[in-house]
């Protein structure tokens, strides 16, 4: 959600001399632009040079073997049960992607020693569970359970969590910007009376001074599917001030306030973030249509140019069997899906729900891991045909 912010010590004027307290050194300005000098961009002003570095080298970052094999079905399968160790970057483990996003879930159970930055992907992680400050060059976001992060492409940052146990990250990478949907705008950008959130629910960044320090700084850069490691001789985060309209802001689901229908309203009623090959809506507790004959159930539907994916956070989920905290279904573009045996029915007269829950519908099929075959429901696929299953 790009709106104008700015933070710390910055010149009256871009492009001019600024000086440090010793009148003779400057402070580096470092434009952080998009699309060339065309795009939205922020102006950050550091103690140092924000590029070079002492030392470049590869470095082996976190792997998920492809499943090339798999067949083209429903999934369900429960992230919770299969967990890599390490920070936030470690244990990073890879189950859906295509050429345009990765779907991942991370369980951070260390203090992280590195800096790292996604230099291909922008990214959006939503933390489903633990606490914590996301610190980067822009500032600090606190964040917790519920929150949507969204870094964008080639932002510096580190995560800190309060605590180093039970912490879980939904995590979204994508090759086009995190936006807003055009139709919550008008026609300044600003978000309209009816939109599901209004720009007070967006947290930019606080301020955070900047630390002047010489050392060695390890910085780790995601470049597609390789990783390098970039050897700085001074703190990253040295930038005394910025202003413009790129930088990390966060998003609390529970600021989502959802609408209602008299019948059941289709999923784009529920999105949240666009981008040019997917979209992300999520699901919040809300009440139920309110014709006397409702079904609030969904109804079948066949996504004949999209690929369905729901993480499930918390609540009870009407419309599905078998869900657990941290489950993920995959329902591909071309086959029908909707309600398993006896939902339908069950949901008739229900007054409310209490699910939250994030989607991403994708504008292209999506390729699996071997990380989906290891936590898969292996009835799933059959669960319309049986309502025991």
């Amino acid at each position: 959600m790009p709106f104008y912010h700015k933070l710390g010590q910055i010149p009256s004027k871009r492009h001019i001399t600024f000086y440090k307290k010793d009148g003779k050194s400057l402070y580096r300005e470092e434009l952080f632009g998009t699309r060339g000098f065309s795009g939205i961009y922020s102006n950050k002003y550091h103690i140092y040079m924000p590029s070079g570095a002492k030392s470049v080298r590869e470095v082996t970052g976190p792997h998920s073997e492809k499943w090339p094999e798999s067949p083209l079905q429903w999934y369900l399968f429960h992230t919770d049960r299969k967990q890599m160790p390490g920070d936030y970057v470690r244990s990073r483990m890879l189950y859906l992607f295509n050429a345009h996003c990765a779907i991942s879930t991370s369980t951070p159970d260390q203090k992280c020693d590195i800096f790292y930055k996604n230099a291909y992907a922008h990214e959006l992680i939503f933390v489903h569970r633990g606490k914590g400050s996301l610190y980067s060059e822009f500032g600090k976001l606190t964040f917790s359970h519920g929150d949507y992060l969204i870094m964008p492409k080639g932002v510096m940052y580190r995560m800190d969590f309060d605590e180093y146990e039970n912490n879980k990250l939904f995590i979204l990478e994508s090759d086009t910007p995190f936006d807003i949907p055009n139709h919550f705008r008008n026609e300044y950008g600003q978000l309209l009376e009816d939109a599901p959130y209004c720009e007070r629910d967006f947290r930019p960044p606080e301020f955070v001074e900047p630390i002047d320090q010489l050392g060695e700084y390890n910085v780790w850069i995601k470049a597609g599917e390789r990783m390098f490691e970039h050897v700085w001789d001074h703190h990253p985060f040295d930038v005394v001030g910025w202003d413009g309209f790129e930088y990390p802001f966060a998003f609390d689901i529970k600021e989502y306030a959802p609408k209602v229908g008299k019948i059941h309203l289709p999923p784009p009623v529920h999105l949240v973030f666009t981008t040019i090959h997917f979209v992300v809506c999520n699901f919040v507790p809300r009440l139920f249509d309110f014709h006397p004959q409702a079904i609030p159930a969904p109804y079948f539907h066949s996504n004949v140019d999209s690929d369905e994916v729901i993480y499930y956070v918390e609540g009870r989920f009407m419309s599905r069997k078998g869900i657990e905290e941290g489950s993920i279904t995959l329902h591909p573009t071309g086959i029908p899906h909707g309600p398993q045996p006896g939902k339908t029915e069950e949901s008739i007269g229900a007054k409310k729900t209490d699910e939250y829950a994030v989607m991403v519908d994708t504008f292209s099929p999506l390729s699996l891991t071997k990380n989906v075959q290891e936590t898969m429901d292996d009835r799933y696929s059959q669960s319309w045909l049986d309502a025991s299953k």
